[in-house]
């Protein structure tokens, strides 16, 4: 699969978070995902291993209970079944990688 930048179109996940599903295979799908400053992705699990990578803007995570602040240039991996959540700082920008796909965020 080969997809230029602008094939993909970014959807409204939550209220100041954008997704734009960027490629995916048979086992992997990776997404961009854009936070407004102030945006929260509220407490929740899924049966995917997440692996992550800030690009822009800072982040509060928190994972299993243990809070972090990302920067560009940190990165992180969720194992499944493992509550986590989300506070955008300042308007923030992530790649991550879902195992498996992640059919809803097929587009």
């Amino acid at each position: 699969m080969f997809r230029k930048q602008s094939d993909g179109e970014q959807r409204q996940l939550l209220e100041g978070v954008g997704l734009q599903t960027l490629a995916w295979g048979e086992r992997t799908l990776m997404a961009r995902f854009r936070l407004l400053a102030g945006a929260k992705i509220p407490p929740h699990r899924h049966p995917h291993e997440q692996i992550g990578c800030l690009t822009r803007g800072r982040l509060r995570l928190v994972v299993a209970g243990e809070e972090h602040t990302a920067s560009p240039g940190d990165a992180w991996c969720i194992p499944p079944d493992t509550e986590h959540e989300a506070e955008a700082l300042e308007d923030a920008e992530a790649l991550e990688v879902f195992a498996p796909v992640r059919d809803d965020y097929l587009p």
